[in-house]
């Protein structure tokens, strides 16, 4: 079992300790995914520091005796900028659900900066924004979230029930299975978790939106060694990853040429721009069921030239698209 490094879960148990709440070593050992004779050594060497930190038998939790603070941090002025930008227009605002303890944290941190650069921070922040994709509101799953990160924490298996969007043919019934989460995952738009589903036998990437309930078991795992995000979504198009990769080749008229031209789309692509205005698109893309949807919404603008499977799936999609404006109306 992986856990925090030593200095790091010092600094988590001092800033558990501060915020206020009530940490006895049981619930201290939970958040840093240790044993309770871990933490009981890590006190020890918080005290052996000057650190006054002391358990506290009336309320029955650890408490920091005195004046002691951890020191504010020395910001530049960009990079205070950068991290106000991102947890004001992104965080507070819950374009990415759940990241709202961001914000609070950043006010605590521009309570310490030097006032003209507060100034500073207030005049450049009113005239940025930060506008992501639409995403699934949090609404009715932070619950999940959270026992989902406690989960991974604590490398403790979940019974969970699950909406699937693609249920065996006349069941209405949810799926049951035990998921053994392995990293939360933020895909554009969503929430997702990443993990071992054990009625599948295999990682799959769940979307946090569709649990039901969802409870602890006694039952423990361990992340495989070398486990990434990244290495998991290999050559995916955005997140799920397909059985083969498949080199693809679109053509984009003039009209859309620049745009495509102009943005990262996926970390294999290649662009060639031709005299004529026009662009040719290349990429080696894991499974084709992603890339599809993104190829029509560019209309007539972009044509598959390769794989042929690709090209047929978008000539298919776009004939059924068409049909539902050529049929009489009923």
């Amino acid at each position: 079992m992986k856990h925090l490094s030593d200095l790091h879960r010092l600094l988590l148990i001092i800033t558990l300790v501060q915020s206020g709440k009530a940490y006895d070593p049981d619930t201290i050992a939970q958040r840093c995914g240790v044993t309770k004779r871990t933490i009981f050594r890590d006190i020890d060497k918080l005290k052996a520091t000057g650190i006054p930190i002391t358990f506290d038998h009336q309320v029955g939790a650890y408490r920091i005796v005195g004046e002691f603070y951890l020191q504010p941090l020395q910001l530049t002025p960009e990079e205070a900028l950068a991290l106000t930008a991102m947890c004001e227009h992104v965080a507070a605002s819950e374009q990415i659900p759940f990241l709202r303890p961001a914000a609070r944290a950043l006010q605590k941190i521009r309570a310490q900066l030097p006032p003209q650069m507060e100034l500073d921070l207030a005049r450049l922040t009113s005239h940025m924004v930060i506008q992501t994709a639409p995403g699934t509101p949090a609404d009715g799953h932070a619950d999940v979230y959270e026992r989902i990160q406690s989960a991974i924490a604590s490398r403790t298996a979940l019974e969970c029930e699950y909406d699937s969007p693609r249920r065996r043919e006349g069941s209405s019934a949810p799926e049951r299975f035990h998921f053994e989460p392995y990293a939360l995952f933020y895909g554009v738009r969503a929430w997702y978790a990443i993990g071992r589903h054990s009625g599948r036998n295999q990682v799959r990437c769940l979307k946090l939106k569709r649990f039901g309930p969802i409870r602890p078991t006694n039952e423990t795992y361990r992340i495989p060694a070398g486990f990434s995000v990244r290495s998991y979504l290999g050559n995916a198009w955005a997140m799920i990853p397909g059985d083969k990769d498949h080199t693809v080749e679109l053509r984009f008229d003039p009209a859309i040429a620049e745009t495509i031209a102009d943005t990262r789309w996926h970390a294999t692509q290649e662009i060639e721009e031709h005299d004529d205005g026009s662009a040719t698109f290349r990429c080696t893309v894991s499974g084709l069921d992603e890339i599809v949807w993104w190829i029509l919404s560019f209309g007539p603008s972009c044509k598959v030239i390769k794989p042929k499977a690709l090209a047929d799936r978008v000539r298919e999609l776009a004939r059924s698209t068409a049909n539902l404006y050529t049929r009489p109306r009923a």
